[in-house]
């Protein structure tokens, strides 16, 4: 591995995760509620930047290495 810590890499790939759990979730939401696909990426990207930090790094901690 190179300079990065597995602790550094294991938040890294919670946090991106998380996102994808949102942007997924989000992309749903909004196809089910009818939107057009530029507006149903919109939702998807806004999904993103709710994403709950807090607990995303909660779930990391508590991911054994």
């Amino acid at each position: 591995m190179s300079d990065v810590s597995a602790e550094r890499l294991r938040l890294a790939q919670s946090i991106r995760d998380a996102c994808i759990a949102a942007a997924k979730q989000g992309y749903e939401n909004a196809a089910i509620s009818g939107l057009c696909e530029e507006g149903a990426l919109e939702a998807a990207i806004s999904a993103i930047y709710m994403v709950d930090l807090e607990a995303a790094l909660r779930d990391a901690n508590a991911k054994p290495l």
